[in-house]
Formats: C-alpha cells, structure tokens, sequence
C-alpha cells in the first residue's frame, strides 16, 4: 500500500467525485480509477458506493480514510524532521503586500506550533507581482490572489472574498447599495504597471482597459482614488480609509485566497503548509 496510493484515496474521498478528485492530484481520471480500484483489491474490500451523481464511502472506506490520514500525516512529519536533521529545515514564503488577513495570522501561529524548529523566511510583494516570486524562484511557496499565470505552477485555493468598488465617500455613487462594472465605465481607474500580470490587470480592472493613474502598493491605490478621484476594486471587508467608500460590485467574481508552489517541487514544508492554511482559512 503505497502513500502515493493512500494520497489518491483521499482526494477522492475528500471530493466525493473521481472528476474533481483528479483535477485536485492534476492527473487524468482513469488512471485514478484504476489505483482505486487496485487499492480495493489490496486490502480485500469495497471502499467506495459508485453512482452516476457521484461516490460515497462503505463502513470500510470510512475507516481506511481515518487511518490514511493519519498515515500520511506521519509521512510529513518524518520528512520534515530528516530535513531539519539535514540542515535543510527553512522555506521563504511570498505574501501579497498590505495583507492583514486574520487567516495568515492564524497560518502563521499554526505553522509554528506545527514545525518551532523550522525558519520561515517571508518576502512581501506589492501588487504588481501576484506570484510574489515564484515565477523568478524567489520563494518556495505563496500566499496571495488569483487569478494570475499559472504556468509551471500548483495552485491551491484557500477562500473566495467579495470585492466591491472603491469611491471617494462623496462620489454619488458611493450613496448606491450595489453597483455594476459597467456603472464605472466612464471612470478613470487606478491601473498597475506595465509588464504586470496581464490576467492580474484585467481582473482587477473589471475585466476592460482602462485609463488612470499608475499604481504598486495597496495604499497607492487608496491616495489614488482620494486624491484624483479615480475608481477601482477593493475586497468588501477592508475598511475604508477616511474619506473613502466601499459599495458590493454584484457582477464581478469574489477575488480567491490561494496557496502556490512550482510545480513538482516536493518540499515537505510546502505541503505541510498548504495543508495548515486549508485549516487556517477554513476556521
């Protein structure tokens, strides 16, 4: 019974759906379906009730799922423990400037508890790199937003937050309950550099070019809009500055919370933390 294997059954287990569950180990479905099916026959059992909606587990796929959890979670723990006996115990992680998220302190006091003898390294980005590194490999892993070019990278997503427009509090739209992206059509908006993120850029500019100033920091973008009257996107729970309003934008996307890696890197540390921010941001 390989870990490999016991990481499949997980997946699937955890989804309840081969489909999803593959997409989640980025692999195709059938090869999925035969290690599970293998896996039956190894230990002598049916684990999973098969439908055209979906799967559940049997009594004895219930039990196996404790049991593989608690399997796996040893395998990090032992990988982690010969990678500080190594010397090699410290990961640098990247983090979205201005980033007060009660979920990143929470990651961060559970990743201690988790692992006190490991160095965590952090390397805080402004908006104009949403990778906050990885893509020029200097970080292991990053804490940050979607959406972004992912190529040669793991994506995991950690929360959806709903975003909203950011006004002067003295802008009539501002007296509004909800607005539209095409309400601020006319508007000029605050823009990121040049160069930055093309899928980034047009997310948080509604999805259109736009005209505005140049901004590289989340405070930029709050004198931006204080001081020129420009408009643009906020997340709905940031309290604004003085003088500032936030309004529901009910036709964009929620902006998603994501952990990522490169790709087929297997540091110990980076699925340790990846699976302590699920819980983090969950809580």
């Amino acid at each position: 019974m390989e870990l490999r294997t016991l990481r499949y059954f997980v997946a699937v287990a955890e989804e309840l759906h081969f489909g999803r569950a593959a997409s989640r180990l980025h692999m195709s479905q059938p090869p999925l379906s035969r290690a599970i099916k293998q896996l039956e026959t190894e230990v002598g059992a049916t684990l999973f009730d098969r439908s055209s909606t979906g799967v559940t587990l049997t009594p004895p796929g219930a039990v196996l799922l404790d049991e593989a959890r608690a399997l796996l979670d040893q395998a990090h723990r032992v990988r982690v423990r010969v990678a500080a006996a190594a010397g090699a115990a410290a990961i640098t992680v990247g983090i979205l400037g201005d980033s007060t998220d009660p979920g990143a302190t929470r990651l961060a006091d559970a990743y201690r508890r988790r692992h006190p003898g490991v160095e965590v390294r952090v390397r805080e980005t402004d908006l104009t790199d949403p990778t906050c590194g990885l893509h020029a490999g200097l970080v292991d892993v990053a804490l940050t937003r979607g959406p972004f070019d992912e190529t040669g990278l793991t994506v995991h997503a950690l929360r959806a937050d709903p975003v909203g427009a950011l006004l002067r509090a003295d802008d009539p739209l501002a007296r509004r309950d909800s607005l539209k992206i095409a309400d601020l059509a006319d508007r000029r908006w605050f823009l990121f550099p040049e160069g930055t993120d093309p899928l980034w850029q047009s997310y948080w500019n509604g999805g259109e070019p736009r005209e505005g100033p140049v901004v590289r920091a989340v405070q930029e973008c709050r004198q931006a809009v204080l001081w020129n009257g420009t408009v643009g996107m906020t997340l709905l729970d940031h309290e604004p500055s003085r003088g500032l309003a936030v309004v529901p934008l009910i036709d964009m996307p929620p902006s998603r919370v994501v952990a990522a890696w490169n790709e087929g890197d297997t540091n110990p540390l980076i699925r340790s933390f990846v699976r302590i921010a699920t819980a983090a941001y969950h809580d």
